[in-house]
């Protein structure tokens, strides 16, 4: 008799997250059928066509699309080996706004790059270049993370120089916010001292009360004798002390939100939209979601988002080494960063600080840059240890 040859079963590979991506796509068909609704009225008063923002947002998006499965094949180590160059690109983009012809001012504030066919804002790239890096940093440096000269503060000042470009050069605090939260969080997650970031926001957090407090004592009674910043906090403490100036977007927008009621008025059938919260589509859309929706609808979408914040941390937790795991942290606490300060801000929360919704607001860098990410998180998980 002829000896059977033993035979081993082939590993499998593992498949990409196709939970992940359902929720992405369903994301991104509700996030288009909302600029449709909130945005006809302002694109019709703007241009003519109800819908020109639609049709640029379903274009941004196809494109997006096929970002995202572009760099769900490409191989994650790839960036492993480039992440010091993917910082100082990320920190010199941010500059491009200070040259003449090319950065776009809007708002009082420079964060645009104009490339005359469409405009950007760079900070979209330095947040994900941050992740990048620190994935990569804190991989090649785990053994100082329980320092808290080399673990904790050398860290902080590669984190210091954007976001200090992005505050004082582009008057962006909301992505200083963003990109301190995701470096925070990447750093926590890495193996830093939970202590070391304890001490230091008290001091830092009782430091700020105080320069705040002396601020508010000295800056006078009213809005107008403030700064811009103080302007912002006094109109989040009380916007209708001035209902049709600096209040007059936080007051519109929560109007949206309360006519929702539980199951909202009706999905094409908002009224704030018809030019009284500025700009729908964008930093407001959450509020006319409310408004057409209601309580259901928001709830809807805040469990969507979960549900990708999940598979996200899944993915981070099943990953096969630390930068791939640190990779997936900082985009998932990216899009949970956003998602609650955009809610925050429409809300009123906390004061408002000029952020998007992902998937949601109307834009085409920030929606491919997202995609991209997108695609990042699933080239990982197609990595993902069996556990």
């Amino acid at each position: 008799m002829q000896k059977k040859e033993k035979t081993f079963p082939k590993k499998k590979k593992s498949q990409v997250d196709f939970f992940l991506i359902v929720i992405i796509i369903i994301l991104l068909l509700f996030g288009i059928i909302m600029v449709l609704s909130a945005s006809a009225p302002s694109a019709l008063a703007e241009t003519g066509n109800s819908y020109e923002y639609v049709i640029s947002q379903v274009q941004f998006a196809i494109l997006g699309l096929a970002v995202m499965w572009f760099f769900s094949k490409l191989d994650y180590h790839i960036y492993q080996k480039l992440y010091w160059p993917v910082y100082w690109l990320s920190v010199g983009i941010l500059l491009l706004v200070l040259i003449p012809g090319l950065g776009s001012e809007g708002g009082g504030a420079s964060r645009w790059i104009d490339l005359g066919f469409t405009q950007f804002q760079p900070s979209e790239i330095t947040k994900v270049g941050l992740i990048i890096f620190y994935a990569g940093y804190l991989t090649d440096h785990k053994e100082d993370l329980r320092s808290f000269t080399k673990g904790f503060l050398l860290p902080l000042v590669y984190l210091a120089i954007p976001v200090l470009i992005a505050l004082f050069i582009q008057n962006h605090l909301s992505v200083g916010i963003i990109m301190t939260a995701i470096t925070f969080v990447m750093m926590l997650m890495a193996g830093c001292r939970l202590l070391y970031f304890i001490v230091s926001g008290l001091i830092v957090g009782g430091g700020g009360i105080a320069a705040l407090a002396i601020y508010l004592s000295t800056a006078g009674d009213s809005a107008g004798d403030a700064s811009f910043r103080l302007g912002r906090i006094l109109n989040f403490m009380d916007p209708w002390q001035d209902p049709t100036g600096k209040g007059w977007q936080t007051i519109q927008g929560l109007y949206a939100i309360g006519s929702g009621g539980l199951f909202g008025v009706g999905l094409g059938e908002s009224k704030q939209k018809y030019l009284y919260v500025s700009e729908p589509q964008n930093d407001f859309i959450f509020s006319i979601l409310a408004e057409e929706l209601g309580f259901v609808g928001c709830v809807v979408v805040i469990i969507l988002f979960a549900l990708f914040i999940w598979r996200g941390i899944i993915i981070a937790m099943k990953a096969p080494d630390m930068f791939s795991s640190l990779l997936a942290i900082g985009i998932t606490t990216l899009v949970m960063v956003q998602v609650a300060l955009n809610i925050g801000v429409v809300t009123n929360t906390i004061p408002n600080t000029g952020i998007s919704l992902p998937f949601f607001s109307a834009g085409g860098t920030a929606l491919i840059i997202l995609l991209g990410m997108c695609g990042m998180l699933l080239n990982i998980s197609k990595s993902r240890a069996k556990v």
